[in-house]
């Protein structure tokens, strides 16, 4: 047993900077996007919320293995040499989408939890619209924003495991392949697996419990 450990460490650790990579790119891009989507919404514009919310839940609607095979199969098909993409970089682009859906609801929900009064209290001291949503509304709503943003970049590092089935040697594909070289070896080599997602995925959690306590939670009856 603990030879395979250590034969099947390396090629485990290989895999899991890998995950690491994928879904620290996709996280940074998907919630950059997902951000400017959920402000976008929050405007009230009639052709602005039809097109982002027809957005929004065709992606939640349908199976992220669905996204990843248009962007990476589908799309190089049309002839269009910039959509020729390698697997990497669809990957991020899929889930970078996949992504941005949520972050983007989360943001819009978190905006509109802030009281109006708020944003008009700003207005009556001479501050713009713009102003009063950066430097009023936008720090309040982002502590509401901590707790559900944690549980979904969880969500994001785990599925990144999907990502396997266009050639990523992310941590579960490394874990497919070591068991082909221990087939009696399966259990214990899953259990690396789970392991090593757990050891990633938990200090995430914890992080987010930590800034959730740090910096508090909304006063909303102001």
């Amino acid at each position: 047993m603990i030879d395979v450990i250590w034969a099947t460490l390396p090629f485990l650790f290989v895999g899991l900077w890998m995950t690491f990579k994928i879904s620290i790119v996709t996280i940074f891009f998907g919630s950059i996007l997902g951000a400017a989507i959920g402000l976008l919404r929050t405007m009230n514009v009639l052709a602005v919320n039809l097109i982002l919310g027809a957005y929004i839940h065709t992606l939640r609607g349908t199976p992220f293995l669905i996204h990843l095979y248009i962007v990476y199969f589908i799309l190089p098909t049309t002839g269009i040499s910039w959509l020729q993409l390698e697997a990497f970089p669809a990957a991020v682009i899929a889930l970078s989408m996949y992504t941005s859906t949520y972050v983007a609801e989360i943001v819009r929900a978190a905006i509109q939890a802030v009281p109006r009064g708020q944003s008009e209290a700003a207005r009556s001291v001479g501050m713009t619209a713009l102003q009063a949503m950066w430097y009023v509304v936008l720090p309040q709503a982002a502590k509401l924003m901590i707790p559900p943003m944690g549980g979904i970049y969880v969500i994001i590092i785990k599925g990144t495991s999907i990502v396997s089935v266009i050639g990523i040697a992310e941590l579960v594909r490394a874990g497919e392949h070591a068991t082909q070289r221990h087939p009696r070896e399966l259990m214990l080599i899953y259990g690396m697996v789970a392991l090593m997602y757990f050891a990633y995925c938990y200090p995430v959690l914890r992080l987010a419990r930590w800034a959730e306590g740090k910096f508090g939670t909304m006063d909303t009856t102001g």
